[in-house]
Formats: structure tokens, sequence, C-alpha cells
């Protein structure tokens, strides 16, 4: 490959404004990503505008702020494809007051479980929009992590959907704030999505990226698009080879047999969400494609400037299911993803719904871990398929 004429090409059709949109331009071969990272590290002092192109060696690929062009495919034989937006799963909040242990954490016995597993320095990578580091319930719980939108700059949150999620994850405020599922887990924000709950397909896979350089045990995705995109697979595939743990929630559209995106490709542990009555709350997607139900519906979670929120959404659903494996994997370091989506779904709560018998359940965290004893002597298999 002629890496000089292509860095030249990428140069001449960059966007600086940024108002061209952004494509993802992927590398089928290792050796030549690398020599072109290298280059493109040593070109970006005499040539300004590659300074906006971002790497991500997870995927081998380049994220480049452009107008769609041809000339890359035809010239180069490159990957090319469009960089679109991404949206939280989750309804508009309410005002509420603390929460203490909040309905779902009680309903999935997580309380059960914390005599053998509070989620011990299990670390959850949350891609979102950040978080309140200044949250009383949450200081123990969160470490640096990374804002992909600024890297000159915290993960702070200026949303609060990632600051309620990483409440139900690990919130450990004790009897005067929250609890949430593993409150001795560690919650790395990972900020990939702006102030209106938006981010580009490339950002959060730039956060995939770091969460696997960083070693996370899991990643919790709550959010989704319509629109499948193979490089957003591919990076899951990857953290999933990695041994990552990959949650996703499934959206919020009533629909019956059909999830969003990241939670539908295989690799993920997509989540459904349930109500206060233990059945599939109203607003979650449902059917064969969901591979686990949790709490959705009216939870109470943190918030910014140190308050509490009451939200709906697969988005709260999927927090739970973090939790839960975190208070897992504290125990059994050792498992697999694979091994861990069959265990949640062998545990799992039936649904007072028809069909449940042979469809997905609810998750129970204390099930979870007592399932653990009586695997305990057996050897952990090897990787499987989801």
């Amino acid at each position: 490959m002629d890496y000089s004429s292509f860095l030249r090409y990428l140069n001449d059709h960059i966007d600086t404004s940024g108002k061209s949109g952004r494509h993802i331009i992927r590398f089928t071969h290792p050796a030549i990503f690398a020599e072109m990272a290298r280059q493109l590290r040593r070109r970006r002092n005499h040539d300004p505008a590659l300074r906006r192109v971002r790497v991500s060696a997870l995927l081998q690929a380049l994220v480049c702020p452009m107008a769609p062009d041809r000339g890359i495919r035809e010239r180069y034989g490159l990957l090319v494809e469009e960089d679109v937006r991404v949206s939280v799963h989750a309804a508009t909040p309410s005002k509420d007051s603390p929460a203490g242990v909040p309905w779902g954490v009680r309903r999935i016995g997580a309380p059960d479980a914390w005599s053998v597993s509070t989620g011990n320095q299990i670390r959850i990578g949350v891609i979102d929009t950040g978080a309140d580091f200044s949250h009383p319930d949450l200081r123990n719980s969160l470490a640096r992590g990374v804002n992909i939108l600024n890297q000159m700059s915290p993960p702070y949150d200026d949303n609060g959907h990632g600051t309620h999620i990483a409440g139900t994850i690990a919130a450990s405020g004790g009897s005067r704030g929250m609890m949430g599922v593993a409150p001795r887990s560690l919650i790395y924000p990972v900020k990939a999505f702006d102030h209106n709950g938006s981010a580009y397909v490339s950002d959060i896979i730039l956060g995939i990226d770091w969460c696997v350089q960083n070693r996370m045990h899991i990643i919790n995705m709550s959010f989704g698009m319509k629109n499948k995109s193979l490089s957003l697979q591919n990076t899951i595939r990857r953290a999933y080879q990695a041994g990552i743990v990959v949650v996703a929630s499934s959206g919020n559209d009533k629909k019956n047999r059909s999830v969003d995106y990241p939670a539908r490709y295989p690799h993920t542990i997509s989540v459904g969400a349930t109500g206060r009555d233990g059945r599939v709350a109203p607003f979650s997607n449902h059917g064969p494609r969901i591979d686990i139900y949790a709490p959705g519906e009216k939870i109470k979670s943190c918030w910014l400037g140190g308050g509490y929120r009451e939200m709906n959404g697969t988005s709260m659903a999927t927090s739970h299911v973090s939790g839960s494996i975190a208070l897992l994997l504290a125990l059994r370091p050792g498992l697999t993803p694979g091994e861990i989506k069959r265990r949640l779904r062998r545990t799992a709560r039936a649904l007072p719904s028809p069909g449940a018998k042979s469809g997905p359940g609810e998750v129970h965290a204390a099930r979870l871990l007592r399932a653990r004893s009586a695997a305990a002597g057996k050897k952990p298999s090897g990787k499987s398929r989801p």
C-alpha cells in the first residue's frame, strides 16, 4: 500500500468543521494498519488536518471527519462505514427522594447475596454520559474513567443518565443514601455520549477499545440504534474474545422478536425490562431475542447534584444485570462471557406470562450465586458461543 498517497488523500478530504459527518475506515491486515498508524503519528506534525483522525487499535480502524467518499474504497480497497448516531435507552426522569435499597435491587435478591459477595474490585466500564463524581453515594464507587469526547477533561456527567446507571450498579451510600446491586464494584465512566444522550458509533468503539486496554471485567451498554454496524459488531466480538462480558439494553419500542443493536449482536447479553408486578414492562422489547429481563420500571437511582431520580427503560434493567454479574465474578473470576450468559438464563426467575417456561426469565442475583456453590468443584470449561 502507498501510505504517503493515502495520507495525502485523507488530509485533502478531511472536513475540519465536522459538518460533513464521520466515517470509519477499517484495515483488514494488521501489519498494514500498524504501519499506517505509525506513519499517521509522524505526519500529524506536518499536516494539521490529520490530527482530527482518531485510531482504534482494537478494530484496526481510523475514524475520520469527512463527507461520503468512494475514492477510499476504489483507490485503496479499504472498508468504509458511515459513523451514525446512537441514543441512550431511557425515558424522561422524575424527581424523587433518596432511594435506600431500591425495589429493583431488592427484587433481584441482591441484599441476600451481600453476605457472600458485594462485587469487590470488579471493574465495570459504563459507556454512557459520564458520572457525577461528587455524588455522596458514588464517591467510593467511581474510578477515573475516560472522556472520549474530550480527553483533556474528566468524564463528568452533563446529562444524568450515566450517573443513574452507575448508581443502580454500585452505589454505596449506606443507611443515609442508596445501595446498588454490587456496592463494592468499581465503575469506570466512559463518556461517549453528549449532554443530549447522543453518541457516534465511533465514540462507542473507542470507548470499548479503552475498556479492553484497561482490563474491564464488564461493559455496560444502556443504549441502542436500529441499524447494524459491522464495525461496532467486530469491536464487541473482540472485547468478548478478550473475556469481557458485554451487557446491552434491548430497547423501549414494545416490539416482539426484535431488539436494538448492539443488544442484537450474539456476543452481548441482551436485557429487557420488567415492572414491579414481575411482568415484562409495557415499553420493553420482548421475545426470544432477549437473554434476560430485569427491573426497569420506576427505578430510583442517583442523579446530578447529589440528588435522585426515578426513570423507566431497558437502560435501567441493564444496570441490574451488570451489577449481578459483578457479584458473580467476584466469586468466580474465571467464568467466561458465554458461561455467564448461560448461568444467568438457568438461574432466572420465570415470568408470569404465556410461554415463560421456555423463554427468558428475570435475573435473580441470589440464585445466581447459589448456583455457583453447586458448581464450585467443577473445572470451568473453555469459551463457547453465547
